[in-house]
């Protein structure tokens, strides 16, 4: 069996807690909740981790699916360094935000979630994992003419083997019966 990448899990579980936490805060400045200072830390933490987990990291095995715009976070990422490639930064980080918001009833969701992602990133660094960008790969165009196409198929598949796609002669081509067929005239109620 394959080994978990448990960082991927991790990236998920904290990228849902930020949005938990900016939607947690939002309701309780709103409301002006009794302590609605910390639902404004709330929010600015949530944005944060949320810019911060944006971009996937890549898997040792298989392919990553990138999300829409990480090109340019993971631009902004990768800037910081080994701050933000090291899961043990992120697992500390992630459990340090999660502290203050942890007052307030509206961002108490945002805060567990938070928390079980900062014990994933924890368990992922323990295993040795680390934050690496997905690369683009330039993509190479097929030649038409003189490269690697020579000429598109002629016939639709499934196209029998060469040797049988030659035509036959006509004589060839006709089959007997190995069946008598009669053929009988005349019917039933004449």
């Amino acid at each position: 069996m394959g080994r978990i990448e448990w960082a991927m899990w991790a990236n998920e579980q904290a990228l849902a807690s930020g949005l938990i936490l900016v939607t947690g805060g939002t309701v309780a400045v709103a409301a002006r909740f009794k302590g609605w200072q910390f639902a404004a830390y709330a929010i600015v933490a949530g944005v944060f981790i949320c810019l911060l987990e944006y971009p996937r990291g890549k898997r040792k095995k298989g392919s990553t699916m990138e999300r829409c715009g990480q090109k340019y976070l993971t631009a902004v990422v990768k800037v910081f360094g080994p701050v933000t490639r090291n899961y043990y930064v992120r697992a500390i980080l992630h459990a340090a935000l999660a502290v203050p918001a942890g007052f307030l009833l509206s961002t108490i969701l945002g805060t567990a979630c938070l928390g079980i992602a900062s014990a994933i990133y924890l368990l992922a660094a323990i295993r040795g994992e680390e934050w690496n960008p997905i690369e683009q790969k330039p993509q190479e165009r097929p030649q038409v003419g003189g490269g690697t196409i020579k000429q598109p198929p002629t016939m639709p598949p499934p196209r029998p083997p060469p040797e049988t796609r030659k035509k036959q002669p006509a004589e060839e081509a006709s089959q007997e019966n190995p069946i008598p067929v009669t053929i009988e005239v005349g019917g039933v109620g004449r």
